[in-house]
């Protein structure tokens, strides 16, 4: 159940997001900031409308969605995407599309953790969040 992401998660490690973002196409600049970032994640549903919140000394981005319903999303990095969330197999999917190109982020709960897996072509990074009490 999506229900179960409901709350605030603070991030204790990030693995190769530097990558990442460089197979995405952000630039030097950029990713340096995003490499200092620990974002927390807020997730909340309101009336059948998720939002997750991303949260940061660097930036604050939300996203509003309804499963299954492609959106326009202007990511943390400015891409201009077209966005669908799914829910499979206990796992929160989002594919972003642009210019041709195509990442997908995997979020799952696992011992009690937020794990999101970020994936671009063979790039993958694997970004961990605790739960705040």
């Amino acid at each position: 159940m999506v229900e179960a992401f409901i709350g605030n998660w603070k991030m204790t490690s990030s693995e190769n997001f530097d990558e990442y973002m460089k197979a995405v196409g952000v630039g030097f600049a950029t990713r340096q900031m995003g490499n200092m970032a620990k974002p927390n994640l807020l997730f909340c549903i309101e009336d059948g409308v998720i939002s997750m919140k991303s949260q940061s000394t660097f930036k604050t981005t939300e996203t509003k969605f309804k499963l299954n319903e492609e959106f326009d999303e202007t990511t943390a990095d400015d891409r201009k995407t077209k966005t669908v969330v799914t829910f499979e197999n206990g796992k929160l999917i989002q594919k972003q599309t642009w210019d041709g190109k195509t990442t997908t982020l995997e979020r799952e709960l696992k011992d009690g953790k937020l794990i999101a897996t970020c994936t671009m072509d063979d790039v993958v990074s694997v970004r961990t969040y605790e739960k705040e009490a």
